[in-house]
């Protein structure tokens, strides 16, 4: 796991910086600023980023890096000079609708995840839900009264394990966010084969149904036409980029867009009649927790549908790879999956063309988070 520290070819990463990141097990990886220097236009795999100076005001490729962070909510702290260049880039970007919004830099709070009931360290400001800055302090001239590093090792400490904890959501993020613009014109012919497999759902007309990891929400028009005007549709994402643009392509009109994990809903429990997956659980860390959780909200004749437009010995394949008996989805491990958390696995087809797995709540009692 890397973050990446934005600061002057001339200085050296301060030991407070990278003590911090080596602590929570992260790596450096540094992107300089100052003459003749150009910062690169996107994060890579990066898992957070740390800003410590600014580039000149005419290099605009560091501002680029900075909305890339922003718009896929990968943490951000921002000490002195770095701090301009966050609210500076953010600002731009509302100019230019580039993050959908309009972020404003707010008084931190307590109450933040990186502070955790603690008080934020004085001029301390809050963008969005994952950035956090630092303004300089000091003379007239607004000069920091102490080198970067220096005086915030708690705050650096906190950031690193934020960052450490949230990785694995942040990659996801970041993978789709760049590109969540194109994703729906490059998939728009499996929109068939996800239509004929929300029907596999059979559910009632007025019920609810949810559609985690719905991307650009394929899958929304068809939960509606299931479940009619008095339905509910719910598209549930962790990327917020994905659903910007499930936004665009009119799915607003098919049900809600909900930023959520998937593996702690804010849903209440027993309110979801259908489940709707695609290419989502055996990407996720913990399946079974995932699985819990979505037995927690479902409703007693809940029905769970995990699809994929391709089988697994296409993927396999078009991956140059061998089948793995080890593959959450083969059915002698999907199956004691599902029965662990609730789940009853009713029918398994596993074709050249499509992969789709259909489960209904083994009994009343509903699953729990481990």
């Amino acid at each position: 796991m890397a973050v990446v520290v934005m600061q002057q070819a001339s200085a050296e990463t301060p030991a407070a910086v990278s003590g911090a990141l080596d602590a929570a097990g992260l790596t450096v990886r540094r992107v300089l600023v100052g003459p003749g220097t150009a910062a690169p236009l996107d994060l890579g795999d990066a898992e957070g980023l740390i800003l410590l100076d600014a580039p000149d005001p005419a290099d605009t490729t560091a501002a680029v890096l900075v909305w890339a962070a922003l718009a896929a909510r990968v943490p951000v702290l921002a000490l002195g000079a770095g701090a301009e260049l966050l609210t500076g880039s953010a600002a731009r970007a509302a100019a230019t609708d580039a993050l959908g919004g309009s972020p404003e830099a707010t008084p931190a709070a307590a109450t933040d995840a990186l502070f955790a009931g603690s008080e934020p360290p004085p001029h301390t400001f809050r963008l969005g839900g994952s950035a956090w800055g630092v303004r300089p302090t000091g003379g007239p001239t607004g000069a920091q009264d102490a080198a970067p590093g220096e005086g915030c090792e708690q705050l650096l400490c906190r950031f690193a394990e934020l960052v450490a904890a949230r990785a694995e959501r942040t990659v996801t993020r970041a993978f789709f966010t760049r590109r969540a613009d194109a994703w729906e014109d490059r998939f728009a012919h499996q929109a068939p084969a996800y239509a004929a497999a929300v029907t596999r759902m059979r559910l009632r007309p007025g019920t609810t149904a949810m559609d985690l990891g719905c991307g650009t929400g394929r899958a929304m028009p068809a939960l509606r036409e299931l479940v009619g005007p008095r339905g509910r549709v719910i598209g549930v994402d962790v990327t917020p980029a994905m659903l910007l643009a499930a936004a665009r392509h009119g799915r607003t009109g098919h049900g809600h867009l909900l930023t959520a994990d998937c593996t702690r809903l804010p849903v209440p429990r027993g309110c979801v009649h259908g489940i709707f997956s695609a290419g989502l659980l055996d990407h996720l860390p913990d399946p079974r927790t995932a699985l819990a959780e979505w037995a927690r909200v479902a409703a007693r004749d809940c029905v769970l549908l995990l699809f994929h437009p391709s089988g697994r010995a296409e993927r396999a394949a078009r991956h140059g790879r061998p089948l793995d008996p080890a593959d959450l989805l083969a059915e002698h491990n999907l199956r004691p999956s599902l029965t662990a958390t609730g789940w009853h696995l009713d029918e398994y087809e596993d074709a050249s063309g499509h992969f789709l797995a259909r489960a209904t709540l083994a009994g009343p009692t509903r699953g729990t988070r481990p």
